[in-house]
Parts: C-alpha cells; sequence; structure tokens
C-alpha cells in the first residue's frame, strides 16, 4: 500500500507531464510544501512513527516517552538481545522498571527490531549512538558514520533525521548531510535535517526526557519547524535555535561548564587538604550563599559519557580554527590526574596505619557506577583504580549492589564477569581497606567503616558514620 508520502509526491510530480504545467523549481517548492504539511499534518493527528535508532541509556527513555505519549515508535538496534528483552517486556536498565516496557509492548506503541529496512516506516529518524574518544583523545564518530550509512539505502522522501549524539559543532553539516544527499535527497526539500542533543540524566528523580527542556537547531526553517514540532509531542518546553551548529555547541558548554568546575574542586581539595581543611566543609558552608556561587563536587575523576569525553570534541575541532582551548585542557588534565591522588592516598593510608604496601595488600573497592544510585558504568574512574590496584599487587574485590557482575568494557576487558562481594560479608573477608569510589545510597557505611581498619572516602559518603572515624582518609 502506498504511503500518505507517495501519494503526495506522485500528485506533486503528475503535473510535469501536461505541456502547461509549472517549471520545475515551482513544481520542486510544491513538492516542498506538500511535505513540510503532510508531516505537520501526522505530528498535530499524532499519526507521525518515530525511529529510534539505540536503545541505550538515551534512547530507551526516548522510545518510552513517545510510546507514553500516544505516539507509534520503533526502536532500532543491532543488539538483538536488549530487542528480545524489550520484546518480553523487560527493561536493562536499573533506572527503568519492566513495567514501564510492558506496559508500551503491550499497548502496541512500541515496536523493537533489528529490521532495519523497517525505517521506511518512520517519518522521524532519531540517532542515539555513542560518540567516543580514540586513544589519541580524538572525537571517535564511527557509531554515528556507521549508522548513517545503514539508513541511506532505506532513506525516503519527506522524512526527518535527527542527531542526538554528542559532538562538535558541524558533525550534522560536513558528516550526516553529505551520506543522505549522496542517495539523492535535497535537505529543506524531499527531507528535514536537526540536530537536538540529549540531555539525558540517570537516576534523576527531578527531571526526565519529557521534563527537561529540549534544544533544537535545524538546517533551516522548514526542518526547524518539523524538528520542534516532532519534540513537543513529548517535550514540555522545546527551545529552537539558530542552527545544527549552535545546538551541537549548546551540549558542549554545559557540559564543559561542568567539567571545569569539578577540575576546580578537585583542586582546591587538593591545595585545602595540605592546609589541613576538609573542602567538603567548605563547600557546604559555601554554597549557604543565595547568589554568585553553584556547588561542585570533588572526586576520584570523572565519569559518565558526557563529561569525560565531551570537552575534548570541542578542544580537537577548535584545532582546526588555530585556536588553543588552555582552559579545558588545563581541567582535563586536573581531572584526569584524580585517580592517581586517590591510589597515593589510598597508599599512604595503608603505610601509615598498617605498615603495609599495596602488594598483597587486601582492597575492598566500593561503588562501581559513575554516579550514586544508578547502574550505569560508563568511564566511571573506578575501573582505572581497580586496574591500578591490581597492576600494583593488591588482591581487589568490589562492592556494588547496582553493579552485581561487571559488564564488558572495551578499555579493561579483562575486568569483565568480576562479581560484586555483599555488605554483609565485608567482616569476614579480612580486607586491609575500603576506597570508596561511589556514594550508593543503600551502602550502610557505619557497617563498612567497622569492618575493615582503613576507608578511604573519596565521595564524602561517611559524613555521617559516628563511630571509628579515626579509620576515616578523605581523597
Amino acid at each position: 500500500m502506498a504511503s500518505n508520502y507517495e501519494h503526495v509526491l506522485a500528485a506533486c510530480i503528475k503535473p510535469l507531464c501536461k505541456p502547461w504545467s509549472t517549471p520545475a523549481l515551482t513544481d520542486k517548492k510544491s513538492t516542498s510544501a506538500a511535505l513540510f504539511d503532510e508531516f505537520n499534518r501526522r505530528i498535530e493527528s499524532k499519526e507521525v512513527v518515530i525511529g529510534v535508532m539505540g536503545l541505550g541509556y538515551v534512547g530507551l527513555p526516548l522510545v518510552l516517552s513517545y510510546a507514553n505519549h500516544g505516539v507509534r515508535v520503533i526502536g532500532f538496534d543491532v543488539d538483538q538481545k536488549k530487542i528480545d528483552s524489550l520484546l518480553e517486556g523487560k527493561s536493562y536498565i536499573q533506572t527503568i522498571a519492566s513495567e514501564k516496557v510492558a506496559e508500551v509492548i503491550a499497548g502496541g506503541h512500541l515496536d523493537p527490531t533489528s529490521d532495519i529496512e523497517r525505517l521506511r516506516e518512520a517519518d522521524a529518524i532519531l540517532i542515539c549512538v555513542p560518540t567516543p574518544l580514540n586513544k589519541y583523545r580524538e572525537p571517535d564518530l564511527t557509531y554515528v558514520e556507521e549508522t548513517v550509512k545503514s539508513v541511506a539505502p532505506h532513506f525516503r522522501a519527506g522524512q526527518m533525521l535527527s542527531l542526538e549524539s554528542t559532538t562538535y559543532p558541524g558533525t550534522s553539516r560536513e558528516i550526516i548531510l553529505p551520506y543522505i544527499e549522496q542517495a539523492g535527497f535535497t535537505v529543506g526539500e524531499d527531507f528535514f535535517l536537526v540536530y537536538s542533543p540529549e540531555r539525558e540524566d540517570p537516576g534523576n528523580q527531578t527531571f526526565d526526557t519529557s521534563t527537561t527542556p529540549k534544544v533544537v537547531g535545524g538546517f533551516e526553517d522548514n526542518s526547524l519547524k518539523i524538528g520542534c514540532g516532532v519534540y513537543e509531542l513529548i517535550v514540555e518546553k522545546v527551545v529552537p535555535v539558530s542552527g545544527m551548529e549552535t545546538a551541537e555547541a549548546v551540549k558542549l558548554t554545559e557540559n564543559i561548564f561542568r567539567a571545569v568546575n569539578i577540575a576546580l574542586v578537585n583542586e582546591l581539595k587538593v591545595t585545602y587538604e595540605k592546609m589541613g581543611i576538609d573542602v567538603w566543609d567548605v563547600i557546604e558552608a559555601a554554597k549557604t550563599k543565595p547568589f554568585g556561587y553553584m556547588p561542585f563536587y570533588p572526586g576520584p575523576g570523572l565519569g559518565g559519557h558526557c563529561i569525560p569525553i565531551d570537552p575534548f570534541y570541542l578542544t580537537w575541532k577548535a584545532r582546526e580554527f588555530g585556536v588553543s582551548t588552555r582552559f579545558i585542557e588545563l581541567s582535563g588534565e586536573i581531572n584526569n590526574s584524580m585517580p592517581g591522588y586517590v591510589i597515593g592516598k589510598l597508599g599512604e593510608a595503608l603505610d601509615k596505619k598498617l605498615r603495609k604496601g599495596f602488594n598483597g595488600a587486601r582492597i575492598l573497592l566500593v561503588g562501581l557506577a559513575y554516579k550514586k544510585n544508578v547502574d550505569d558504568t560508563r568511564e566511571s574512574p573506578a575501573f582505572k583504580l581497580l586496574d591500578e590496584l591490581l597492576a600494583r599487587g593488591a588482591d581487589v574485590d568490589y562492592l556494588d549492589p547496582y553493579v552485581p557482575v561487571i559488564p564488558p568494557i572495551r578499555k579493561y576487558p579483562e575486568l569483565a564477569d568480576r562479581k560484586s562481594v555483599n555488605i554483609d560479608s565485608v567482616a569476614g573477608l579480612k580486607f586491609d581497606a575500603a576506597l570508596i569510589c561511589t556514594d550508593h545510597d543503600n551502602i550502610d557505611y557505619q557497617k563498612l567503616v567497622d569492618s575493615v581498619p582503613v576507608t578511604v572516602d573519596t565521595r564524602n559518603a561517611t559524613k555521617s558514620v559516628k563511630d571509628n572515624r579515626d579509620r576515616i582518609v578523605k581523597a
């Protein structure tokens, strides 16, 4: 059966066969207007079909949001295990309940698949794939390019394409657009191109996909209008900006802001420690000022898919324009040095309190997730710490109720399949020290401190511990 778009195209192109038809340019304008009007009609009637490519920490909340708003959504992923899990009504992300998945599957609004040919069914295609760094700390757009290559052969007139993955300004125009143009389409005439950065925060109890404002930048006005309409179906506030490059820069700016400020408090932590001042006490007092200050907190290093990576997308792109981003580079150096600082503090504590070195020491690493109360381990500094401790000859176990088994990790494949210990077994396992990397709320920190001779705390997780505080070392 022909789609509405095929009928629209046929109606617009048919007059070309008549001797009194208008010139080709006018027909192109008519076709473009018809496609634009049809897309808007489908948005307004909620007949629009959304295709989301990549069903991870960004893509899965996105498809659930559309499905919960009564919009049909097709979820694509190359990982058949994810597809099978969703079809069974099961979630593979701890912060997303399986009940939510089962509800939209049963309601017929979510259709998970690994069949790329079904892209033609979607009106809007939203790309949510990883954008990591390579070993030289340069942007690795392999996932984006491979995804767009797979999209191009199945693309049809009248579709909208949106990249949500964080990247440098110019990616949509320089990488995405050429693949679709080579497939025979013209942006603004027979397809629409936008960039709208994801703003997911796993485990955030205040803001979710629908309540977090959505920035949208379009290639031209029609793309922007279509993009805003697509996202207004699920988001309370859409923020249109002047272009795709602006939208790409917005996401980088947000995460660079966080990275730089975290680097600042990490540097203050080291400085104040030398002076005998607890940086956590300083921050708690400073944040009582109702203006001119925003609290950021130190830690063992940066984690998550955004903050450790995104700043380097801009530093790389800036070099193309002859700009040296020294402030960003310096913050990266400081944050990347934190795991080494923490290892040093742990080594000092072992030597001072137990007269032991790392070789043969029994160490419990507490928390593998990159942030509290989630199962997300992407770019977690805990893995670097675990790897370094093993390299120094330590005997290391870990405790994380959100990560019972270490998943496959590209950078540290040898760590996969290790299993978490239980807090109740810690005392019997005779650890020399515990190193707190993530401050999950469901860990009994008093029991932890009571169970080991030394606890090195990088998150101020032990702030409420009453007994045996002489065993605690801040790092």
